[in-house]
């Protein structure tokens, strides 16, 4: 490994305004793993799938993109929770040469708001008919 090489992302910060709200809706509406909570400061973090969220009051905003297994049903789920919807689940991209992963499967994404009005990506791919 070359020293200071880039292996993975670590952790991404996004702005809130209520930390209480946050927390409840990224634990009970998104679904993320609570990992712990410091007041003061004022930082609370999830794990996703072993890179950290860290939601603090000076942090900038951002756009974080969360992977799913399936777009079109976790937006109906956030949509039953009552969550407003930016953008529909749509196919971006279809990887036909194997880019980004399995060749002939599509890049599809969606957009909502979470509660502290940060623009959050949903992201999965999917098989497309031919």
């Amino acid at each position: 490994m070359i020293l200071g090489m880039v292996t993975h992302l670590r952790q991404v910060a996004l702005h809130v305004e209520d930390m209480n709200r946050a927390v409840a809706f990224y634990r009970d509406i998104v679904g993320l793993d609570f990992i712990a909570r410091f007041d003061p400061p004022g930082l609370a973090f999830f794990d996703i799938g072993g890179t950290r969220l860290l939601l603090e009051a000076g942090a900038p905003s951002s756009l974080l993109y969360l992977g799913v297994d399936d777009v079109v049903r976790m937006m109906e789920r956030l949509r039953q929770a009552g969550v407003t919807i930016d953008s529909e689940p749509h196919v971006i991209h279809v990887d036909e040469t194997g880019q980004f992963g399995p060749p002939g499967e599509a890049e599809e994404m969606s957009f909502f708001r979470d509660s502290e009005n940060n623009l959050v990506g949903l992201a999965g791919r999917r098989t497309v008919a031919p």
